[in-house]
């Protein structure tokens, strides 16, 4: 099929690099313009489908809007595609967008449908304490992830982190991908249940910030949900500890005080003990390594 990929995050390479080994014909890659990165943010980094799709020989476009580009649109129907499929784009796609290849849009979208519609459906799903998650392959309609969905497949989060999570679903959902387009007529697209609709609003990196107000349960789901980004942390004597991996504890105390030699931190509801952290320009290590090199007094509030 002749084929127009739209992804930005490295989410969607997999599902890219499953097209072309599935021998579609990958007419061009649409992604977010690159954006300031490097060192003092002056150098413009090309996005990883971007990066990807170069490296592939697959013409990129990076158009700011297809609203306000008044090219942007004749150029996409000019590709003749007879599908788009869109992995973790972020831009808004007009009806006429849609409409354009002969099929529709496809869309990869990381959960249950119609749970967690939006923009951070992983992180939410963690942050919620829901047992499962997964992958529907969504015909696109106007609305917010509100599609018709042709392809699901389920799978437990258990203690996973974002990160990993993330890899999963984006594997999950390129296999997924090709299954559709192998046989489009064989999966029919089905509207989703009117029932159990939720958002996942885009993730504030204020919400990162360990709040042990909360339960221990819910303060390493934080721990999971912003791994790898964007990473939960405390502070300690101005200074932010990013904690990369957390146990929860049978220990009592006021909340966001430090109970012991092991890092043990009193949360609203049981205790949170980060077991891997970060201080800031040095690289991962345990809680015993931390605190061997830097003294917190127990009683600490943090």
């Amino acid at each position: 099929m002749r084929v127009i990929f739209m992804g930005t995050p490295e989410f969607a390479v997999p599902v890219l690099d499953a097209l072309v080994e599935a021998g579609h014909d990958v007419v061009a890659a649409y992604s977010q313009p690159p954006r300031a990165g490097g060192r003092r943010g002056k150098a413009l980094t090309p996005s990883p489908v971007h990066a990807r799709a170069e490296q592939l020989g697959i013409e990129v476009r990076t158009p700011l809007s297809f609203r306000k580009d008044p090219e942007a649109l004749p150029a996409l129907r000019a590709l003749d595609a007879d599908v788009a499929v869109v992995a973790a784009y972020g831009l808004i796609l007009p009806q006429a967008v849609l409409d354009a290849p002969k099929q529709g849009c496809l869309n990869v979208h990381g959960s249950l449908l119609p749970r967690w519609r939006g923009a951070a459906p992983i992180q939410r799903a963690i942050l919620a304490g829901d047992a499962e998650t997964g992958v529907g392959i969504m015909q696109m309609e106007a609305g917010l992830d509100t599609g018709p969905v042709r392809l699901e497949e389920r799978t437990p989060i258990d203690g996973k982190t974002a990160g990993e999570l993330t890899a999963e679903l984006s594997a999950m959902g390129a296999r997924l991908m090709v299954t559709v387009l192998a046989d489009l007529n064989g999966h029919p697209a089905v509207a989703q249940p009117e029932e159990g609709v939720t958002y996942a609003a885009k993730i504030d990196k204020a919400e990162a910030r360990l709040d042990f107000t909360r339960s221990a349960v819910e303060v390493e789901r934080q721990v999971r949900a912003f791994n790898p980004a964007p990473g939960a942390f405390f502070e300690f004597a101005g200074e932010r500890f990013r904690v990369h991996a957390a146990e929860i504890v049978e220990a009592a105390g006021t909340p966001g005080v430090l109970l012991d030699e092991a890092l043990t931190i009193a949360c609203a509801e049981g205790a949170i003990r980060p077991t891997l952290v970060q201080r800031a320009g040095r690289g991962v290590m345990t809680s015993r390594e931390l605190l061997n090199g830097l003294k917190i007094p127990e009683g600490t509030r943090l």
